[in-house]
């Protein structure tokens, strides 16, 4: 049996699997394949963004020896620096709050990350509370040497995005009609969507967001509870032309739809894979048998036990 090994743990960063959804599509729907980042070391598809967001820094020396890294994250981004920065020998803040998983945020400290939390409004993500977390950044940021890897407008994320959309190019060797997925910063559709665009012109790729904060769709900011989704902005990095279209969906849905793919398909993962997964069963529909439709797993559902999203 041939085996491999790797040198550190940032070498096991991608080559996800890729599996068709079976028990929960109905007939007459596209053929649906998910991509399942939570098999990166973490547990989520933030791993590429954090791993090339620091070492194109390095490249340009704008991080170097004796620096330490910021950020300001609903806790996967934090998560995935936090692993980074312990490999790399980095000190990471991480200045997070408590509407986010209590496991995501117990991770970032376990990576030896320091750890600021900006107090939420009855445990809700709203517009305010990320304006909230960046000045807390700015503060710590003016105080000592840091690299703010500022995930929002960063786009050296894009490379590792890029790879991503490779990934499922060789994996599924077939052309692609729609790839959607939920935006937080938007780095993954743009990144994966540019590597896909270019084996498939025609394809068209979704940006996914919860009804109740619409902001790319209808301009609504509003409180939610999709963890690394719908910051109230249209983020920098989804430049015009990195995506056709939004639409939002229904939060209920989304965490009805984390709940049943578990049940049903065997994949555990969090509420933002619901809201993924629901979206592309919906569009699936529209395009019918013959058309095929990829979508991402973000991160694992081992990080949503003490919530109520499997409740």
């Amino acid at each position: 049996m041939q085996s491999s090994t790797s040198n550190n743990m940032l070498q096991v960063i991608g080559n996800t699997p890729l599996v068709q959804l079976n028990k929960i599509v109905p007939e007459n729907c596209a053929d649906i394949y998910v991509k399942l980042e939570y098999y990166n070391p973490t547990g989520s598809y933030k791993d590429r963004m954090a791993l090339a967001i620091i070492e194109e820094a390095e490249k340009r020396g704008a991080l170097q020896k004796g620096m330490s890294v910021v950020e300001y994250t609903g806790g996967s981004t934090g998560t995935s620096l936090a692993f980074v920065c312990a490999v790399k020998g980095y000190p990471f803040r991480a200045v997070s709050s408590d509407a986010f998983a209590k496991e995501k945020l117990q991770t970032i400290q376990l990576f030896g990350a320091e750890l600021d939390i900006v107090p939420s409004v009855e445990g809700r993500i709203t517009p305010d509370l990320f304006v909230r977390m960046e000045a807390r950044v700015k503060e710590i940021e003016a105080r000592g040497n840091y690299y703010w890897t500022k995930q929002f407008v960063n786009e050296d994320a894009l490379a590792g995005h890029y790879k991503l959309g490779q990934e499922i190019i060789e994996q599924l060797n077939k052309p692609i009609d729609v790839f959607c997925a939920a935006v937080g910063t938007g780095g993954m559709l743009a990144g994966a969507g540019k590597a896909l665009r270019i084996a498939n012109e025609n394809i068209k790729l979704i940006a996914l967001e919860p009804t109740s904060s619409a902001f790319i769709t209808t301009g609504i900011k509003g409180s939610h509870r999709i963890e690394g989704t719908a910051a109230g902005i249209i983020p920098p990095i989804l430049q015009p032309g990195t995506y056709d279209e939004a639409i939002a969906f229904e939060e209920t849905d989304a965490r009805a739809t984390a709940r049943l793919l578990a049940s049903q398909e065997g994949i555990f993962a969090g509420t933002s894979t619901g809201l993924n997964v629901f979206a592309a069963i919906e569009l699936g529909k529209q395009l019918g048998k013959g058309h095929t439709l990829v979508t991402v797993a973000c991160d694992s559902g081992m990080k949503y036990l003490s919530g109520d999203l499997f409740s």
